[in-house]
């Protein structure tokens, strides 16, 4: 089969692979239709974090059931599905309590390759999460939407979630990437009443307010700051930190208003905060990684099934996988928001 690997900072290829095959009871085999490039791809992409050579690469994937182990019940061959990248166990202390990207009981995911024709993909039975009917059930807007639910449009709206956005709320939005505008369209789900996007890229502020933002910000640090206080009288009700640098989450505290929620799902980049802010304001800090099965199922599959929600808007460019090279150059050179890649038609 054909998979993408890792070559060195700046290079990916796709190569001629041995197609994964079931080797645990809990395995399934899914033959993938579509993958995407994430944001943090680009970490090892650039540099920024080590990967080994010849690595196959990709963690968010849509497709079809190929096969499965013995004690997978809960899909068949021939079910279309979607393939999180936190392969939950279901029964374990942390995914009983609705944090599946703890998983206590998590396995690599088999052969890595949710970027090639075909993924092993541990914990299935439970992890997968299965949509009705097949893809030629679904407009091609709805199908891109629902690769969003791999990974992340789960992760924006568990900043939403771990923020406890509620009803009426003010929400300050950090970072204008896939995630940060999943998560606007996650605080409008949730109802919040005013949503501050800070976005400086023009395409992305288009696309927050179509998402459901109320105001752009497009300052940082200091400035942004003065800006939500005067937008808002005092802070915002919650924060959603969708970016990691140290800059984003000290603005995220300084944004809240005293008893605010900040929802951190951006990976962090900097060891060390200043915790004494949090303090001073009674700020709270939650957030990690998105329990991505667990949030599809209660709310996120179905929300975009009825049409409420339309994330796969956030891939502004499309490939072919012997083009992932391009798609990785895209996402690294901001010419997409996030580049969708087409594996198979079915």
């Amino acid at each position: 089969m054909k998979a993408t690997a890792f070559i060195k900072p700046g290079k990916v290829e796709v190569q001629d692979v041995e197609k994964p095959k079931i080797e645990k009871s809990t395995d399934a085999i899914i033959h993938v239709l579509r993958a995407c490039v994430c944001g943090s791809d680009l970490w090892w992409f650039r540099g920024i974090s080590d990967r080994e050579k010849n690595s196959l690469v990709g963690h968010e994937a849509i497709g079809i059931v190929d096969e499965v182990g013995s004690e997978v019940t809960e899909v068949k061959k021939g079910d279309f599905v979607i393939a999180p990248f936190t392969h939950g166990c279901g029964h374990c202390a942390a995914c009983l309590a609705g944090f599946d990207g703890d998983c206590m009981n998590k396995e690599e995911g088999g052969n890595g390759g949710y970027q090639g024709e075909y993924l092993r993909f541990t914990n299935a039975n439970w992890a997968l999460v299965k949509v009705p009917g097949s893809p030629k059930d679904y407009s091609d807007e709805t199908i891109n939407s629902l690769l969003t639910l791999a990974d992340v449009m789960a992760t924006g709206y568990h900043a939403a979630s771990s923020a406890e956005v509620k009803e009426g709320d003010t929400v300050v939005v950090m970072g204008d990437g896939a995630v940060g505008l999943c998560g606007v369209i996650s605080a409008k789900l949730r109802g919040a009443k005013r949503i501050i996007a800070m976005s400086r890229h023009e395409d992305r502020q288009k696309l927050a307010l179509d998402f459901g933002a109320t105001d752009i910000i497009a300052e940082r640090g200091d400035e942004a700051v003065q800006k939500v206080m005067e937008l808002t009288d005092g802070g915002a009700d919650a924060v959603l930190e969708c970016v990691g640098t140290e800059q984003s989450v000290d603005t995220a505290v300084k944004v809240g208003r005293p008893g605010a929620i900040v929802g951190r799902v951006g990976i962090p980049q900097n060891p060390e905060m200043n915790t004494n802010n949090l303090f001073f304001k009674n700020i709270g800090l939650r957030g990690g990684i998105a329990s991505v099965t667990t949030d599809d199922r209660e709310i996120l599959l179905d929300a975009v099934l009825k049409g409420e929600i339309n994330p796969g808007k956030v891939f502004t460019k499309r490939f072919a996988l012997e083009d992932i090279q391009k798609a990785y150059e895209a996402m690294d050179k901001r010419e997409a928001i996030k580049s969708l890649v087409i594996i198979s038609e079915g």
